[in-house]
């Protein structure tokens, strides 16, 4: 999959979340041979049970919408940490004492720190056209006309 792709993945979901309130965003972009079993880590929490299942209910229809399911989906009833694996990215969505208590954040301290931004293209710059010198042309004085 290219990059760019997976960048419009991730940030599908982050927009999800981000539309159903989730609190405390944090994208986390794994470092090779940390034994990580995926590329990134979005995380967030919900402040209730169905706040969680809501946002996670979200994530899961707007990446559907994109031809994309998760591989796996675990604690959706519990609605504790809601764990939704697209194998690339894996999305967990916690409850606020379930977020303090598993702190992934300092689990995978090693992880770069992505913000939101860092994940939508950047669009191509433009060359700069060089400014078109004006070309003025010499005007003659204009002739007087003679009274009859």
């Amino acid at each position: 999959m290219k990059k760019s792709e997976l960048k419009q993945q991730i940030s599908a979901a982050i927009q999800a979340c981000l539309e159903k309130k989730a609190e405390e965003l944090s994208i986390l972009e794994m470092e090779k041979g940390s034994g990580a079993f995926t590329d990134y880590f979005v995380l967030c929490s919900g402040t209730n049970p169905r706040q969680v299942q809501a946002i996670a209910d979200e994530v899961e229809l707007r990446l559907k919408a994109a031809d994309l399911r998760p591989a796996h989906v675990e604690g959706y009833k519990q609605a504790e940490w809601v764990l939704i694996d697209y194998v690339d990215f894996v999305v967990h969505v916690f409850s606020e004492k379930a977020r303090k208590f598993y702190d992934l954040e300092r689990l995978w301290k090693t992880a770069k720190r992505l913000e939101v931004g860092d994940l939508q293209a950047a669009p191509k710059k433009k060359k700069a056209a060089a400014p078109k010198p004006k070309v003025t042309k010499p005007v003659a004085p204009k002739k007087k006309k003679a009274k009859v």
